[in-house]
């Protein structure tokens, strides 16, 4: 069966010149086609002239740290960021996720889970519902565009905070718990981390606009997860 990858390419940014033509043959064997960048430089001049489906940018980069690059690129693109942190660093991941990553994936890493990552990832965008958008309160959201509303303002939001919205929009009035969050917006096994699920859940808070303490869209379940609450009026 044809996996949603197929075809799909890959922008690696890591200065591991020996990394890239390894991981090149590997990807491909899944249909995947990778260019590489040894510097933040000849990485953002590639994303600008042939815009990948998906980055791979590590953290450790000469010049430009990997969080400088990735807020860069979240400036000009809501392209989906899988970043490469130091192992158990959970303070790399913790930024990363802040500036707009979708997913991260500790060093050194098994080829074939960042293959697994960079499905979840791209899976995410495959799924509309059958309607083609819902209205909750002031919130509009379009499943085929993957674009939401809050009134008249278009919400700047990356991959995996559209999805973490779907999936409130989907389940609202459900208590979802963190893993149960997690299992969605990640699409594949990993650690417990529910760090990863707050930092991601008061990004969405931030562009909604809601406050944790009077919220209007997404309440705390204390010790559990989270809800979806609607939307008053904008």
């Amino acid at each position: 069966m044809t996996t949603p990858s197929v075809g799909a390419t890959v922008l690696l940014i890591d200065d591991d010149e020996a990394l890239a033509p390894l991981l090149a043959e590997f990807l491909g064997q899944f249909g995947l086609f990778m260019r590489a960048a040894a510097t933040p430089e000849e990485g953002l001049r590639l994303l600008k002239s042939r815009p990948p489906d998906i980055v791979i940018l590590d953290v450790m980069l000469p010049g430009m740290d990997g969080f400088a690059v990735c807020r860069k690129i979240r400036e000009m693109s809501r392209v989906p960021i899988i970043m490469l942190t130091a192992r158990g660093d959970v303070m790399d991941r913790v930024v990363g996720l802040e500036l707009g990553a979708d997913d991260y994936l500790p060093k050194p890493f098994e080829p074939r889970e960042l293959v697994a990552r960079i499905q979840a990832v791209l899976r995410r965008g495959l799924h509309p519902e059958s309607a083609e958008r819902v209205r909750v309160g002031g919130l509009e959201v379009d499943w085929v565009a993957r674009t939401a509303r809050l009134g008249e303002r278009l919400l700047d939001l990356t991959s995996a905070e559209f999805e973490l919205l779907s999936l409130f929009v989907r389940n609202r009035g459900r208590v979802l718990t963190r893993d149960r969050i997690m299992e969605h917006t990640r699409g594949t096994d990993c650690e417990a981390f529910d760090r990863s699920i707050d930092v991601l859940v008061s990004r969405l808070r931030t562009k909604l606009g809601d406050d944790a303490r009077r919220p209007k869209f997404i309440k705390t379940v204390h010790r559990t997860g989270y809800t979806f609450v609607g939307g008053g009026d904008v």
